[in-house]
């Protein structure tokens, strides 16, 4: 048994290649991915804020832009795709956080905190100054000594915070739910169709089938409605599970989340047909899941794509992961309508047109007649 296996596999190229080639691939792209991810910034944009606060704040991980003061912060957050807006009323500062990356909700604040720890330490240095000059001078003068812009750097500011999207309590969870949540359709309905066609392949159903005059285009289409019949259903269950059973917040319309799944539904359906086509066992199907599964997590919005190399970000702009998540989290955590997400689904509708295209040309192979 263990001579025959051994004989097995050694005749089989491809399954050595994937088994060996893979993870290496895997171990590289995440490398890549991690190495050329280490500068995350953050975007504030701010109204009417003293200068010294604005000063204090200035970072290299957090970007601050002036907006008009009569700007209204979910406006800001959403039109100009800031992270937060902070303004400040006499000593009162709110702060919005669009709250769609916990990481940077938590550099912003962190950053205010610092800053604000900041200009009371200089205060407290610059009344000391002042009253050790105000003692050298005379004791009796000590009050009239101290300047006034210490009172200026050393105003105690109160914070007030807003979240547009999660609450305070929001975890990376609530960041990645959209994301994986649109990776566990598209990974299933893969799944499902690729084996499913495979088997009715090797069972000889596929070629009984061909050997009618039944059209090629008709075999496809019949593929994808019974698929896609279970595809639909296996989407619209995992998006209500998210939302009731993990309480997931929805600022947009819930149809648009619907939508955008289907659609990527879609283009994992015709992509696990067309792939079928290449594996001569289910074993091998399962195979090219590092190769076209695991990848697209990579680029869905998990890692921001505009930090990774411009080669990379190429690599992200084929994967249809990456509009198929990109708009389910904004719909999710920006409120985008329909037509804000409209592009997304074009694009996922092409993909499926695509790889429908390449089903019906490697369904020649199998037919007989």
């Amino acid at each position: 048994m263990f001579n025959r296996i051994v004989r097995e596999m050694l005749r089989d190229k491809r399954t050595l290649g994937l088994m060996f080639g893979a993870p290496l691939l895997i171990l590289t792209l995440i490398f890549f991915l991690f190495q050329n991810n280490q500068t995350n910034k953050a975007t504030l944009a701010v109204q009417g804020i003293d200068a010294p606060l604005r000063q204090a704040m200035k970072s290299n991980h957090l970007t601050l832009k002036t907006v008009a003061e009569n700007s209204k912060p979910t406006h800001v957050i959403r039109q100009q795709d800031s992270d937060g807006v902070l303004r400040q009323s006499g000593t009162q500062l709110t702060l919005t956080l669009a709250n769609t990356d916990e990481g940077k909700s938590a550099m912003i604040v962190a950053a205010l905190k610092q800053a604000q720890v900041k200009l009371k330490m200089q205060a407290a240095a610059t009344t000391i100054k002042a009253q050790q000059k105000a003692l050298m001078q005379m004791q009796a003068a000590l009050r009239r000594a101290v300047p006034k812009s210490a009172s200026v750097a050393g105003t105690s500011y109160t914070l007030k915070t807003h979240y547009l999207y999660s609450s305070a309590d929001g975890t990376y969870f609530d960041t990645v739910l959209p994301i994986m949540m649109g990776f566990v359709v598209f990974l299933f309905v893969f799944l499902i169709s690729g084996i499913a066609l495979l088997r009715e392949r090797t069972t000889g159903t596929l070629s009984r089938l061909l050997a009618t005059p039944i059209k090629r285009s008709e075999v496809i289409i019949g593929y994808l409605l019974g698929y896609g019949v279970f595809g639909l259903i296996q989407t619209v269950l995992v998006v209500l599970f998210a939302i009731n059973v993990f309480q997931l917040q929805v600022l947009g319309n819930v149809a648009n989340v619907l939508l955008l799944n289907l659609a990527l539904a879609l283009v994992a359906l015709t992509m696990g047909l067309f792939v079928s086509t290449f594996a001569a066992s289910e074993f091998q199907m399962m195979q090219f899941i590092p190769i076209i599964a695991i990848p697209q997590i990579f680029f869905s919005g998990l890692i921001p794509v505009a930090n990774m190399p411009n080669w990379l970000q190429i690599i992200a702009h084929v994967m249809p992961l990456y509009y198929g998540a990109n708009g389910i989290s904004d719909v999710i955590k920006k409120g985008s309508t329909l037509t804000q997400i409209g592009p997304n689904v074009l694009i996922l509708l092409l993909f499926a047109l695509i790889f429908l295209g390449a089903n019906l040309l490697t369904m020649r192979r199998y037919r007989q007649v």
